[in-house]
């Protein structure tokens, strides 16, 4: 009765307000139903926040009231009152440096070998040698070091070679024998660049067979002589 007495109007706005009143108690009984999970919190040890308040920094000393540091002046230097030059009496005469030091090389050379400065300063005799060959053949060579040693080579006062350069290699002549005596010698004419004149010597007859051999070691102008006899 009281419904059928409200005017159509009102009806109209009546229905559509129940509706939405509706609407909202059903919209919160389904945010009801949604439960939320808590997570609960896990303590760590070293994720623990150091509370400790901070100590300010300590003002880096300074005479300066703005607090920053004024650059020490650099201490003076001490500059050499002698001027550099390459012409001063350090450095001396380059031909006296160039001597010195050749004379050290052929020091150590001689080191090295086992050689001196002490050669013969008197003729040396290498002896009486007797044989039946026609002919014999003079062999010499350097024993030492290569070192550019020169002889002159003669026999029975007859040059067979002005200058030789005695090398490590024999190098040498034949003679034919007159009989007596036959007398080789051989005059030191330098002591190369590793003192003195140091030489190998080998006399041989037609067979090879030898009938001499020595080593001689000279002084410049000195001689090394041997004879050589030939038997009827």
């Amino acid at each position: 009765m009281i419904i059928a007495m409200i005017p159509k109007q009102f009806k109209t706005y009546l229905t559509v307000f129940i509706i939405l009143i509706f609407s909202g108690l059903m919209h919160a009984q389904i945010d009801s139903k949604k439960k939320s999970v808590a997570i609960p919190a896990v303590e760590n040890e070293n994720d623990t926040l150091d509370a400790s308040p901070l100590t300010p920094s300590k003002p880096i000393d300074s005479d300066n009231s703005s607090g920053l540091n004024t650059p020490k002046a650099a201490q003076k230097l001490k500059i050499p009152k002698k001027e550099f030059s390459m012409f001063g009496e350090k450095f001396g005469n380059p031909g006296e440096l160039y001597t010195d030091r050749l004379k050290k090389h052929e020091s150590n050379i001689k080191q090295g070998e086992g050689l001196g400065t002490k050669g013969s300063k008197i003729d040396v005799f290498f002896g009486n040698h007797r044989t039946k060959s026609k002919f014999v053949r003079v062999l010499y060579r350097d024993y030492g070091l290569e070192d550019g040693d020169l002889v002159r080579v003669s026999v029975n006062d007859e040059v067979i070679s002005y200058r030789v350069v005695l090398t490590n290699a024999f190098k040498g002549f034949k003679i034919e024998l007159k009989e007596g005596i036959n007398t080789i010698e051989f005059l030191a004419l330098n002591e190369g660049y590793a003192l003195p004149n140091t030489a190998h010597f080998r006399i041989v007859d037609e067979n090879d067979k030898i009938i001499a051999a020595d080593l001689w070691a000279l002084s410049v102008n000195v001689k090394g002589s041997v004879n050589i006899i030939k038997d009827p």
